[in-house]
């Protein structure tokens, strides 16, 4: 091979940067793993509360050591911040999607118009959004143009209102309008992602993730590691809190806060001796780490946490580290110290600013609050905010309030003036700007907020703006929920199963193929280091699903080997010496292997555009597995048997046992067609006649509902569980899931409803209704909460309303019709006869009914959960590729024959090129079988039913691109070419 030291420094370079990216994942687990020790250590279960006190003491030795390696490239908090990241299904947390209202921002936009015209097309906006794959606003223009009549979008009445009175007059058409209304309810939406993008830093959760799901005004956010799921639903779906107050001088608050650090010193003497303790630990464990003040005995309880102050008469009272706000908080609602505060000012409240970005400081504020708590201005009279600059060009905000909020805005700021104070803007209790006035009161509503601002922050502060006249209700529509338990118990299984994968794989390679074996295992080793270097690399998320496209990378990535040295022993048979044999080897196989591995990762490419979650994490590993597979079987596994030849040793590429299996066969595959024929329509027959009858067991990504995984103690008995639901439901479904004491209950109940009181309504009922099952001390909070080892309860949830269902489905049937077009159209390409699309999407055809009458007929007696859902979806476009796959190789060698053996009858080609591909076809389908069975026994429940379809898949497709794909393009091509 040419340039094989290029390849050998190329090989080099990615392997050493892979495991560059990789370490960092083993560095801050090391350090996690130690943390977890040290709070087991020191708190009991037996204490109370035992599982908050060991979060609390974990929590601070990652502090500690975060603070005392930050200047540290592989210190903690780098390698945190680098690490593999790890999704719900083996972390925890959850993983919600939202839709902000656009009806609601509509009618916000229209000041609530009374309109008929324009209220009635809201409605039947409603009824057409049913079965519209269109966004919510432009259906409202279609039902608004079917019944407007003589009514415009730029009637006073609707839009032509006084809030859009600069923007909009009754003179526009209403194709003027729309642009308009358009970039509104798109800034609105910006302005919510804004707000929740805020919120999701109070969680203290590492790698969350918010994105815009397209222009549908759904909103995704994954919060790894999120415990309180009750807090975290209800604080996604709160109304945005936008609020103006006055803020007091610092310069009167001065003594109160030394007088608050001398009572907190008597409060908190009586815990001196347990912080010490604590402290003398965790400083044996850290050896020459130094400790965090944050966990470190305090001589003044307030005063050590200050890292700084405000200037003097100015809003800010005190800086601290962003870590150590919560305690600071703690310390000032203590009732000793509000006792502190003069009676004048007894309901003043303090709040927090944003954190600076590279400090981490937080600035203090005072503000002038009431005995009812209410701003003196609320942000729903804001009209509009937008960034802009001030005269000297720095970056600036400019405001615009209704005429109401215009009035007290214009007292609010002249008192402000008068006395020198400041007003801060305050969304969701956090203290984002506390400008002062300079020229006096503001009137008629339009003000300039200047500072020193970066554009970055002038334009989230003009975001913060809106969101305070934001509408729009957020509600989830489809959620998941994993708890931490259930998370590490997927990470284990996860670990067994590719493990046991690999080791099989490794050991196969080497018993058929010998000394070759190992090259190739040596390649594949290699492969899985690029995989993992590349998905920390470029921040991807790894799942379980997407540990299985690892584990069935492994079964595929043998393909392309056992591709090139089937085909280099039969240069070998021909008499070649070994050189020559492998050059042209690796030459022949070169067209099969990457039209198998194009097929595939179209199939694949597909799953990862229509796919969510976790189905996406499986097709990011799929795809980023094919690219390396490629790699390492055409360069790597060349560069280690070249290196073998070329030092004049003998390379053989087959064991005493496997030398001449499958060698010189002429088994007459085509007079066995018919036969075949009638096994696969008997087979099609009763499934389809079962999908008729018995149908699919539809999973709530399909119809909506709610599914939780309940676990027990003892064991328990699914149909009575079910009775007891169905009382108290109407409709509901328990069935084991995975062990006797584990049950999947799903239920539709108030699917149509949404909100976080009807989630906390079915999960008391339910705690409720299984009582009786359950241990006599268990707690609501522990049965839906938990701990990290929590092992009775609610493990694991999922929610998904009617609406996003629809989509899931209409997503899912584009997926599959859109993977079976473009690969009739690429084979269509490759191989330039419609005989061979034909053939394959026939095939195709085939196996995705086969494997649906499987689950059809097994679902109501199988073991294991066998529900139609996304994952399943996932399967049946793996198989898709898989069965391309195979068929292209096939097809790929007939081609190959028919321009050797020009001489040959079409039957004896097809005949000769399938019994040549014999024994590559029945090796990878073997490996991947292997692979596939060990995922499915040692990979957990959530993943059976996913590996299942697979391994029906895999068989399935194995035999129709013998018996379905070949002779369907036999018999269509063998008409032409005798034409």
């Amino acid at each position: 091979m040419q340039n094989n030291g290029l390849i050998k420094f190329f090989a080099f370079c990615f392997g050493l940067v892979s495991l560059y990216q990789i370490s960092f994942t083993f560095l801050s687990s090391s350090v996690e793993d130690n943390a977890k020790e040290y709070s087991i250590n020191l708190v009991t279960e037996n204490e109370p509360n035992f599982s908050e006190k060991r979060q609390e003491l974990y929590t601070n030795y990652l502090d500690s050591i975060s603070e005392s390696t930050k200047e540290n490239h592989f210190g903690y908090t780098n390698s945190k911040s680098k690490e593999l990241n790890k999704g719900l299904d083996l972390k925890g947390g959850i993983d919600v999607t939202l839709q902000i209202s656009v009806k609601d921002i509509l009618k916000g936009l229209a000041e609530n118009s009374r309109d008929p015209v324009f209220n009635k097309a809201l409605d039947d906006t409603d009824e057409l959004q049913k079965q519209s794959d269109d966004t919510y606003l432009e259906s409202f223009f279609t039902s608004f143009d079917l019944i407007k009549g003589d009514t415009s979008l730029a009637s006073p009445d609707i839009f032509a209102n006084r809030s859009l009175s600069e923007e909009i007059n009754f003179e526009m058409t209403d194709d003027e309008v729309k642009p308009i209304i358009r970039r509104k309810i798109d800034e609105s939406i910006v302005s919510a992602f804004e707000v929740l993008r805020k919120r999701i830093d109070k969680f203290g959760v590492t790698q969350p993730n918010i994105q815009r799901l397209g222009n549908s005004g759904r909103i995704r956010v994954e919060l790894p590691g999120a415990k309180d799921v009750a807090r975290v639903k209800n604080l996604l779906q709160s109304t945005a809190q936008l609020e103006f107050w006055v803020t007091e001088k610092n310069d009167t608050f001065l003594t109160f806060l030394s007088q608050a650090n001398e009572v907190l010193k008597n409060i908190l003497v009586d815990d001196e001796n347990d912080t010490e303790k604590e402290t003398s630990k965790i400083d044996d464990l850290l050896a020459d780490v130094e400790a965090n003040d944050s966990i470190s005995t305090q001589k003044n309880p307030l005063f050590d946490y200050l890292v700084g102050t405000g200037y003097q008469g100015g809003p800010v009272l005190a800086q601290f580290y962003e870590k150590d706000q919560d305690k600071i908080e703690e310390y000032l609602s203590f009732p000793e110290v509000r006792q502190l505060l003069p009676a004048e000012k007894r309901f003043t409240k303090f709040l927090f600013g944003k954190p600076d970005a590279n400090s981490k400081i937080v600035d203090l504020y005072a503000i002038q609050s009431n005995r009812d708590n209410q701003p003196p201005l609320s942000g729903s009279v804001v009209v509009d905010a937008t960034q802009s600059y001030d005269q000297v060009g720095s970056p600036a905000v400019s405001m615009q309030m209704n005429g109401k909020g215009a009035r007290k805005w214009e007292e609010m700021t002249g008192n402000a003036y008068r006395d020198k104070s400041n007003i801060a803007i305050v969304l969701d209790e956090i203290v984002y700007s506390a400008p002062g006035v300079s020229k006096g009161a503001i009137s008629g509503g339009r003000s300039e907020i200047s500072g020193q601002f970066t554009l970055n922050e002038a334009i989230d502060l003009a975001n913060v703006l809106r969101a305070g006249k934001l509408p729009a209700s957020a509600e989830i529509i489809e959620s998941e929920v994993v708890g931490p338990s259930l998370g590490k118990e997927n990470i284990e299984r996860g670990i067994n199963s590719f493990a046991i994968a690999l080791l099989l794989v490794l050991i196969w390679m080497t018993f058929y193929y010998g000394r070759a074996g190992i090259y190739a295992d040596t390649a594949l080793v290699l492969n899985i280091v690029l995989i993992f270097g590349i998905l920390a690399g470029l921040g991807a998320v790894l799942t379980l699903p997407g540990i299985a496209g690892i584990v069935l990378t492994i079964g595929m990535s043998v393909d392309a080997n056992v591709l090139i040295f089937e085909r280099i022993r039969e240069e070998l048979s021909k008499g070649k010496g070994q050189k020559q044999a492998v050059s042209d080897g690796f030459s022949n196989a070169l067209s099969s292997i990457l039209d198998a591995n194009i097929t595939t990762g179209l199939t694949a490419l597909i799953l990862f555009v229509f796919g969510s979650g976790p189905i996406k994490g499986f097709a990011t590993t799929l795809l980023i597995g094919i690219a390396t597979s490629l790699f390492t079987a055409i360069f790597i596994t060349r560069m280690l048997v070249d290196a073998r030849i070329s030092k004049g040793k003998s390379l053989e590429f087959s064991t005493r046992s496997t030398k001449n299996l499958f060698r010189n066969l002429t088994i007459t595959f085509l007079e066995k067609r018919k036969v075949a024929y009638m096994l696969s329509l008997s087979l099609l027959s009763i499934g389809v006649f079962s999908l008729f009858t018995n149908g699919l067991n539809q999973g709530v990504d399909f119809v909506g509902g709610r599914s939780y995984t309940v676990r027990f103690n003892d064991n328990v008995n699914p149909a009575d569980v079910q009775n007891n639901l169905i009382e108290v439901f109407g409709n509901a479904e328990a069935k084991t899931y995975g062990s006797d004491n584990q049950l999947k209950i799903t239920t539709n109940y108030k699917v149509d409803v949404e909100g976080s009181e009807v989630d906390t309504e079915i999960q008391e009922k339910m705690f409720e209704s299984l009582n009786g099952y359950l241990p006599m001390d268990i707690s609501y909070d522990d049965f839906v909460n938990g701990s990290d080892d929590k092992q009775v309860g609610i493990m694991s949830s999922s929610k998904v309303g009617p609406t996003i269902a629809d989509d899931i489905k209409k997503n899912s049937v584009f997926a599959i019709f859109g993977s079976l077009l473009v690969v009739f159209l690429y084979i269509l390409l490759r191989f330039r006869d419609w005989q061979y699309s034909l053939g394959a999407v026939a095939a195709v055809f085939h196996d995705v009914l086969i494997v649906l009458g499987v689950f059809s007929i097994a679902y109501t007696w199988m073991p294991f959960n066998m529900e139609i859902n996304q994952a399943f979806i996932a399967a049946i476009l793996t198989v898709i590729g898989y069965s391309l796959n195979d068929t292209v190789v096939v097809f790929d060698r007939i081609r190959e024959f028919r321009l050797i053996n020009k001489s040959w009858e079409f039957d004896k080609t097809v005949n000769g090129a399938l019994n040549s591909t014999l024994s590559r076809t029945l090796n990878t389908s073997f490996t991947t079988l292997v692979v596939l069975l060990a995922i499915f026994i040692f990979g957990g429940e959530s993943i059976q039913g996913f590996m299942f379809a697979l391994i029906v898949g895999v068989m399935v497709g194995t035999y129709s691109s013998v018996f379905i794909a070949t002779p369907v393009m036999f018999d269509t091509l063998r008409k032409s070419l005798k034409k």
